[in-house]
């Protein structure tokens, strides 16, 4: 095991959800969804020693069956992507299948499945109280759908476990989505279910898919203040995205009192990501996650569902910020200037041809101004910030010039 110095959070009991049979999700050579990015992320994690320690569990997800998936999917969504499953010719556009983006492969629905059953293993988790926090990196399709999948998402794993939690008798489930692309699959489906409140902290829809995700998206008719979206603009830094989510993400998941916490990491925010437009270090991707564990304590009693999400730099991204991961939920943080283990930066080389980072993080400059110092009018993301807390915290009883 790798000694990891620096200070240790509280020791909690933590499910890691892994089973190698999770990289079957696989949509062929070139596509951005590679499943190497799994690979890569268990195998650093245990360089690392994560996946040691005597308080961590690691369990292999079962297959979600169709009773699961009807819970947030539409049984002749589940039934489309079966057929597609088994003869992957038979295309539905209709349902998302066999797309440029969702291209049809044999064995769809159960990978899919399989990743699905890995959040729902979570949610298991804390409501049997064998874990408080809980991470399925392999997770966080949000982009599926009802009846549809969309954006490399078949079945979305969050709002399952969501679900799955609301049916075990947790009251309301604040859902954090700081994934570049927009959370607009999960945002749907609780988009009129006022014990959900859906957050996504995204690149802005007018240069990235799925080109939603506004400020006036703030839920249904029984459920107004329940969707809440923070559109940035392209090329926002550290700065500028920590800026947003600690002047949005913690009052409102303060007003809303949840009793869990069910969080998207996709990592596609990175100056790095060949798809999107932000320039988020994996320092600031840490600092995020570290902010979303300390919510989770202070208004939760710890009970926190992470998810991975998107991330398209694999060998350089996302094993590293996935494996920070770990570690907060751990209680055990990697330190930034932790030295990336040699044998796994071997591996890298040896398998892709490529450099791996010789360090845990980017020796990034994270740091972000607070709201309390006031508003720019001038600044692209002040006034993005504005906007959403503008329609969305006077429905809480707050101030959105100074709460």
């Amino acid at each position: 095991m790798t000694f990891l110095p620096g200070l240790s959070l509280p020791v909690l009991p933590t499910t890691v959800v892994w089973d190698a049979a999770m990289t079957a999700y696989n949509f062929g050579p070139g596509h951005p969804m590679a499943p190497e990015r799994l690979e890569l992320t268990e195998r650093l994690a245990r360089s690392l020693g994560l996946l040691d320690l005597a308080h961590v569990r690691l369990a292999a997800p079962e297959l979600a069956d169709d009773g699961e998936l009807t819970t947030v999917h539409s049984p002749e969504f589940v039934a489309a992507v079966r057929r597609v499953s088994e003869d992957p010719t038979a295309t539905d556009e209709a349902h998302g299948l066999g797309t440029e983006d969702d291209p049809a492969f044999a064995g769809m629905h159960e990978a899919a499945a399989r990743l699905a059953g890995g959040s729902l293993l979570a949610a298991s988790s804390i409501l049997d109280g064998s874990a408080v926090h809980a991470v399925n990196f392999g997770g966080g399709l949000h982009h599926a759908s009802r009846d549809r999948a969309s954006g490399f998402c078949i079945y979305n794993d969050a709002a399952l476990a969501i679900r799955k939690l609301l049916d075990g008798g947790v009251q309301r489930v604040a859902y954090i989505d700081v994934d570049a692309h927009h959370g607009d699959g999960t945002q749907s489906i609780f988009w009129d279910d006022p014990r959900v409140l859906t957050i996504s902290l995204h690149e802005t829809g007018m240069t990235l898919f799925p080109g939603t995700g506004f400020a006036n998206e703030i839920g249904g008719p029984n459920a107004l203040g329940s969707a809440v979206n923070v559109a940035l603009p392209a090329g926002t830094g550290d700065a500028g995205w920590l800026r947003a989510f600690h002047a949005v993400v913690p009052q409102l998941v303060g007003a809303f009192e949840p009793d869990v916490i069910v969080s998207q990491h996709g990592c596609d925010s990175h100056r790095l990501d060949p798809l999107t437009h932000l320039n988020v270090s994996v320092d600031g991707q840490r600092e995020a996650a570290t902010a979303v564990g300390n919510l989770a304590a202070r208004h939760c009693d710890n009970r926190w569902i992470a998810t991975g999400g998107g991330g398209y730099h694999i060998t350089g991204v996302v094993p590293r910020t996935w494996s920070h991961l770990i570690g907060i939920a751990a209680g055990r943080p990697v330190p930034l200037r932790t030295p990336v283990p040699e044998a796994w930066r071997t591996y890298v080389h040896e398998r892709y041809g490529t450099a791996a980072p010789a360090f845990m993080g980017d020796d990034a400059d994270v740091w972000w101004r607070s709201w309390e110092v006031g508003f720019d009018p001038n600044d692209d993301v002040d006034r993005t910030v504005m906007a959403t807390r503008k329609e969305v915290f006077p429905l809480y009883g707050l101030d959105p010039w100074f709460d």
